[in-house]
This record gives structure tokens, C-alpha cells and sequence, in this order.
């Protein structure tokens, strides 16, 4: 089931949109529904950590009187909800620059002052969309990776990634690897060696994700990878490594 979830300080217009997102369930029994419509960010925050939603379409004010504004509430449920689908609802259009700062990719801003049936049409194309994808499972189907680096969080989807390493230059660090691209940050390799598939630890410093793996090479026990990175591969971990590839 597809949950929306909205926040809004101001009981008028948390009437109204509870009002807009019922009668769109309604109009079509769809197979979503009103999981929460709170006035403030710890609440909804709270329900996500006890109810555990996943790709959850969420309804937020930007100018919340609390020590989070929405763009700062967008970023706290990406870390939630890394598949999340974020609507924007706001009288303060000058604040949505701050939502490509804090990377939130939102799908919608929705002004408060528009004309109500604009409002009304531009949440139900919204839900539509969201509805819509949750039925293809596109968000179901991606894993994310979650690397931390400084203040920030990095949700990186699981197909993105080459594979890991523990950096031979600085302890406690550990360097992600994309096609054209690297991050460090802080880890063990142990911390990702139990992701489970597609990734596989071939080595004590190496964890590589099996579905970017080019060519296996036995005799010098060493995988090539998408890119051309050659990794090695511990005696006692090629047979394992050529089964799980089939």
C-alpha cells in the first residue's frame, strides 16, 4: 500500500489537503491511504521510525513553526525513507532553493495562494504519479547504500557502486567506487561485507559488487571490473565468488 503522510501547522489548510488526498482514495478505491496527518516534524518523524514506511508520498509546509522547517524535515525523511516521494506545500517560494542545498530532489512545490482547484489538481496529479509508480515498483526494487560523509547522508542506489575498499592511507576510512567517481568515508570493511548480493568480499580489503564484474580471471585470481579496475581475489574465495555468479 502506497502511505502519504502530511505535515502542516496550520489546521485550515491540513483540513484541506487531508480533504483533497481522501477524496482522491475514495474517488477510485485506490489502494493507498491517509497514514498520518500531523502538525509538527518530531511527530511525524516518530511515526516513521516506529512504523518503518518505505517509499511513502509526503505532503509538507515549508514554514512549520518548530525547530524544522519542511526542507529541514525533507532531509531527516530521506534518511527515514530513501525512497520517499517529497510534495512541497508553501507560501514562501523564496525558501525552495534551499531544497536543492540539502539534496531532497523534491517531485512538486505547490503554492498555497493558487487557486483552490489548482491546489486540488496539482495534488491528485501528484498522487496519481506516486500511485503509479509504486505499482511499476520502481522504488521497491532499488536498494540504497547509505555512506556519511561529514553532516551529510548519501543515499547511493546499489547498482551505482563498483565496489569497495579499505584505503591503504588512512585507518577507519573506506573508499566507495562509482564508473567516474569515488567517496571515502568513515568504516570498516567489515561494515559492508554482509550487504548480502549482488555484493560479494572476494578479499580482506575488497568488497565488489558482482553484477559490475567483467571478466574472472582464475589463473592470476583477480576479477576485472566495469571501468577496468582489476581487484584480487583470495585463494580460499574464487570458488565461492564463481557460484554466486552462476
Amino acid at each position: 500500500m502506497l502511505h502519504i503522510l502530511i505535515c502542516e501547522d496550520d489546521p485550515t489548510q491540513r483540513t484541506r489537503m487531508e480533504t483533497i488526498v481522501n477524496k482522491y482514495i475514495l474517488s477510485d478505491d485506490l489502494y493507498m491511504d491517509l497514514a498520518l496527518s500531523a502538525d509538527n516534524p518530531p511527530a511525524l518523524l516518530e511515526y516513521l521510525e516506529t512504523q518503518q514506511i518505505k517509499s511513502g508520498l509526503y505532503f509538507l509546509d515549508i514554514d512549520l513553526q518548530s525547530h524544522l522547517n519542511g526542507i529541514e524535515l525533507g532531509a531527516e525523511i530521506r534518511k527515514l525513507d530513501v525512497s520517499a516521494t517529497i510534495v512541497f506545500v508553501t507560501s514562501h517560494a523564496n525558501l525552495l532553493p534551499q531544497v536543492f542545498q540539502y539534496k531532497i530532489e523534491a517531485m512538486e512545490y505547490i503554492v498555497k495562494n493558487s487557486p483552490p482547484d489548482e491546489i486540488e489538481k496539482r495534488v491528485m496529479e501528484c498522487m496519481q504519479l506516486a500511485y503509479q509508480r509504486y505499482l511499476d515498483g520502481k522504488h521497491t526494487q532499488t536498494k540504497y547504500f547509505n555512506a556519511k560523509i561529514g553532516d551529510q547522508v548519501l543515499n547511493i542506489p546499489y547498482d551505482d557502486i563498483l565496489f569497495f575498499e579499505s584505503s591503504i592511507t588512512q585507518q577507519r576510512k573506506l573508499l566507495l567506487h562509482r564508473t567516474n567517481s569515488e567517496l571515502e568515508f568513515r568504516g570498516y570493511i567489515n561494515d559492508v561485507s554482509d550487504l548480502g548480493l549482488p555484493f560479494f568480499r572476494c578479499h580482506q580489503s575488497f568488497v565488489v559488487n558482482l553484477n559490475h564484474v567483467q571478466r574472472v580471471d582464475t589463473a592470476n585470481r583477480e576479477v576485472e571490473m566495469v571501468g577496468g579496475a582489476i581487484i584480487p581475489v583470495a585463494r580460499r574465495k574464487m570458488a565461492e565468488l564463481l557460484r554466486c555468479m552462476g
